[in-house]
């Protein structure tokens, strides 16, 4: 039996064939179809990861990576092929350092939020933060997926917050990119900042890694970029009828690099991130203005109340030019408790709140055409009969302003099948016309891929060129990139 060969590297104890234990790691909460792996090993160091990658190539057996912990949601852990076996990176949960005056910690990939932010918080610091990760979420993975981070002022390009990282090629190689690659040892990264992802050299392999899926290597370690805990925080709801006034005022604070936070949300997500029950949702989106900009003024070490008044004096007067009012309570929530909200991991994942399961459409964009990608989700919503009122709207600028996420959520009860037919041909569709309009899709999961290789034949042979470089027995998560 093929599982022997991992037990005599990693023990029986952490491999594993348990119906129940396959089953989990076989499904999740996207469309992708179902397939169950063959088995499942938990590696805990890189010297047992490469020995797997080599009895894996030796034998022709699909591995693909998973470090998040349940709930998934987007199918890239799914196997493609039978005969697959998950290499379930949850055991190399070692916070290797923290450097609270470079601002890095050095994690290995199966670190989660929960696991780090009180990590963090003892030296002062902490992560780059998206929008409500859940606990189980790895912090290194949630970087190398490109998920948008809410400070944009912080974010200079893609990589961010994401620094360097040791990763394991297909053919069996160890390579480490960026400052960490000068490094002999792990010992090594608390003596250095280690900030620039560059390199070695003049090649940047990191980029080729961010965004892979798994389909290139197998992340061990990386550096990822922190920021202070600040010493005062001033949050402000700025409330609106009309998402183009809010964006024209988020281009204004974001050219002057004015706050920390910044956000837009519709009423309907602004609701699922405040509330618990479907009624209770239901009844704050009524209540609630259509468009809510959150902004956070935060002051550090020094001289924190000053930076905060300067910045809020700026907002203030920028708000006044575009009709628009600072407030710190929206139909009835306050800025302490929405502020409590963001800095915590709730329980539970805020979009599984309101029927139990969702899909996302997430892409990237400039902020004065979101408000066009709006009316092409509305239409296409009415044309398959989902409620728009059920229809939430995430909208994070990144790169200082310059581009913006945008995300539909689509929220629906998926043991109802009429609802979830109805959603899933809503998000084929909606994609499908949101493409046409020149919505760039940088993450695509599951149907997206197809959708976007097929599209761009260039980039598609170029990819499968790549990946026949660092993975040249197709064994890491074959079928996600490229097909």
């Amino acid at each position: 039996m093929i599982l022997e060969k991992f037990i005599d590297v990693l023990g029986s104890e952490n491999v594993s064939d348990d119906p129940k234990v396959l089953e989990n790691f076989s499904q999740d909460l996207s469309f992708v179809a179902a397939r169950r792996p063959i088995g499942v090993v938990r590696p805990k160091g890189r010297d047992e990861v490469q020995r797997i990658v080599d009895i894996a190539r030796e034998n022709k057996i699909p591995l693909v990576p998973c470090s998040s912990g349940p709930p998934r949601f987007h199918g890239d852990t799914i196997p493609v092929l039978g005969g697959s076996v998950i290499v379930d990176l949850s055991r190399m949960n070692n916070i290797l350092t923290i450097n609270r005056r470079n601002k890095i910690a050095a994690v290995e990939a199966g670190v989660t939020f929960e696991q780090l932010i009180p990590e963090l918080k003892k030296y002062g610091l902490r992560p780059y933060m998206p929008l409500l990760p859940r606990r189980t979420k790895s912090a290194l993975m949630s970087a190398v997926e490109r998920e948008p981070i809410l400070m944009p002022r912080y974010h200079w390009d893609m990589l961010d917050p994401l620094v360097s990282v040791e990763v394991i090629y297909g053919t069996g190689d160890v390579f480490r990119t960026g400052e960490a690659s000068l490094i002999e040892s792990l010992e090594e990264l608390g003596e250095g900042a280690f900030s620039s992802p560059m390199g070695p050299g003049q090649f940047d392999p990191v980029r080729i890694i961010q965004g892979a899926q798994g389909t290139m290597g197998i992340i061990t370690w990386g550096i990822l970029r922190c920021e202070l805990v600040p010493k005062l925080q001033r949050l402000y709801f700025v409330p609106s009828m009309d998402v183009k006034n809010l964006i024209e005022f988020a281009y204004a604070i974001l050219r002057r690099r004015l706050g920390e936070e910044v956000f837009l949300l519709n009423n309907f997500s602004f609701a699922n991130i405040v509330r618990e029950k479907i009624n209770e949702i239901n009844e704050l989106t009524n209540t609630l203005p259509p468009w809510i900009l959150i902004l956070n003024l935060a002051g550090y070490e020094r001289f924190p109340e000053r930076r905060v008044e300067y910045q809020e004096g700026d907002v203030r007067n920028i708000a006044k030019q575009f009709g628009l009012e600072l407030v710190t309570s929206v139909s009835g929530v306050g800025d302490k408790e929405f502020l409590k909200i963001l800095e915590s991991l709730p329980e539970q994942y805020w979009k599984l709140k309101y029927k139990g399961c969702f899909q996302d459409i997430p892409f990237l964009s400039t902020l004065d055409r979101i408000p066009e990608f709006i009316d092409v989700m509305l239409r296409a919503a009415e044309k398959f009969n989902y409620p728009a009122t059920e229809l939430g709207v995430y909208i994070q600028p990144v790169i200082q302003g310059v581009a913006c996420h945008c995300e539909f959520n689509l929220m629906y009860d998926r043991a109802n099948a009429v609802e979830s037919g109805r959603v899933k041909n809503l998000y084929i569709r909606a994609s499908e016309s949101l493409i046409s309009n020149g919505a760039f899709f940088s993450r695509p999961y599951g149907e997206l891929a197809k959708m976007i290789y097929n599209r761009d034949a260039e980039t598609t042979f170029l990819l499968r060129k790549i990946k026949e470089i660092f993975d040249p027995n197709g064994i890491m998560n074959p079928g996600k990139l490229c097909f």
